[in-house]
Order: structure tokens, then C-alpha cells, then sequence
């Protein structure tokens, strides 16, 4: 009896991923080398009989950013021989990065310098799990996001995703659901998947086209777990065994 289960794949790396902006709606495309991860996870663990099997998903959510939906196809390149259509495709705001806003495309020593500059985090350091992001200046300035609204639409994503999976709990039909999206959103969609507030101390790390799992504990919807490791199959291996 397999537990549904849901995938969660960041995008590759980006030039900005890989120096350390935040990089929220801005298009910032893949690396080479951000292809070549996001193609190697592929390999590995999406296909027949491998951790992400396509026949065993259900519905897949991808972020409209480019670097997420490039991430996308070139994750799922492989599943020629293992046809999606039945997987509900859903491209979304509710899975885009976190709105960053007026720190749009800075380095968070250049957030930490702007807010003392103006006065800002004297009794308290910022953080953006608890602070959220401010709008960017001026009429046409990008829209930051709060916490609030951030855990909002994950809560409502998270909702989704329970309701279509909590019939199944023993593995009658198959609804393992993936999410393509973003480091700070995916590590934020972890600990609302949990059950705890964003600003909660959990210290994650999901690389650039890493892959991370959540899933449910003795089998029930009311006990979300992290999947901190499975048991990988080798999909050539003979299932008989040997004489």
C-alpha cells in the first residue's frame, strides 16, 4: 500500500540563484548548468518504477516563471515511454516565488543596509518568514508580499491537494502530486504542509533542481509528515528474482 505523496522540485540554477538575489517575478533564465541539474534529477528519479512515477501522478502544479516552467519540461523529458496525459497540469500564481517587491533583485546585506538606513529592525533583526516584504517605491513599484498573504495561498494550495488525495489514503488510486516552484516558496509551502507558522525556526536547504517529498504518517490525512528518505528501486531489476 503506497501513501500519496507530494513531490516538490525546485528550479534549476539561475544566475541570480546562484549569487544570491532574491529573484521573485523577475525572468531570470536557467544556467547551462541549471539545465544540466534539473536534466540529471530527471534521469535519476522521474520515470516507470523510479521515485516520481508518471503513472502515479495525479496533478502537477508549476510556477509561471520561465526558469520554473523550463524546469518543468526538461524534468519530465524522459517520460516519452510513460504518457501524462491524465496528470491535471496547472500552472499558478498560488506556487510563484514569494513577492519580493521593493527587494526585488538585491542581496539580502543590501536589505539589511536599506532598513537601517531608514531606521528600521532596531529592536529586531529582519526576517523575512515573520517581516514579509515591502512594496517597491513609486506608483509602478513591484508588490511585496506578506507572510500573511504568502501562507494564504499556500493554506489554499495545501486545502486542494488534501481533498484530492485524503480518499486514497491506502493507495486505491493514484494522486502523488508535484510542485515545480521556488526555494523560499517551497520551503514555506514545508512548514504549512507541517502545520507551522512561517516564521517557525525550521532550518531547510533544497538545492537548485532539487527534489524534496512530504507525505502523510500511518497512512492518514491528519498527520502531514516530511519524508526525510525512501528506499530507491532500480526499475531494470528483475522483480522475480533469481534462481
Amino acid at each position: 500500500m503506497s501513501t500519496p505523496r507530494v513531490f516538490l522540485a525546485r528550479h534549476g540554477e539561475t544566475a541570480w540563484t546562484l549569487n544570491g538575489r532574491h529573484t521573485g517575478i523577475s525572468e531570470i533564465p536557467l544556467t547551462p548548468h541549471g539545465e544540466t541539474q534539473v536534466r540529471q534529477a530527471g534521469r535519476s528519479l522521474v520515470g516507470p518504477g523510479r521515485l516520481i512515477d508518471p503513472s502515479r501522478l495525479t496533478r502537477i502544479y508549476v510556477s509561471p516563471r520561465v526558469r520554473a516552467q523550463n524546469t518543468f519540461l526538461l524534468l519530465l523529458a524522459g517520460c516519452a515511454g510513460a504518457p501524462l496525459e491524465h496528470v491535471n497540469v496547472l500552472v499558478t500564481e498560488e506556487i510563484a516565488e514569494w513577492g519580493y517587491g521593493r527587494y526585488e533583485g538585491w542581496f539580502p546585506a543590501q536589505i539589511r543596509e536599506d532598513r537601517k538606513a531608514r531606521g528600521l529592525d532596531k529592536e529586531r533583526p529582519f526576517d523575512i518568514w515573520r517581516d514579509g516584504c515591502e512594496d517597491g517605491e513609486g506608483p509602478e513599484g513591484l508588490k511585496g508580499e506578506s507572510a500573511e498573504e504568502v501562507r494564504v495561498r499556500l493554506d489554499n494550495v495545501i486545502k486542494e491537494i488534501r481533498e484530492l488525495q485524503a480518499p486514497y489514503m491506502n493507495g486505491e488510486k493514484n494522486v502523488d502530486v508535484l510542485l515545480i516552484s521556488h526555494g523560499h516558496l517551497l520551503r514555506a509551502f514545508t512548514k504549512r504542509w507541517l502545520g507551522l507558522e512561517l516564521d517557525f525556526p525550521l532550518q531547510m536547504i533544497l538545492e537548485p533542481g532539487g527534489i524534496a517529498t512530504l507525505t502523510y504518517n500511518h497512512h492518514n490525512v491528519e498527520e502531514p509528515a516530511f519524508l526525510l528518505g525512501g528506499v530507491f528501486k532500480d526499475p531494470t531489476a528483475d522483480v522475480g528474482g533469481t534462481e
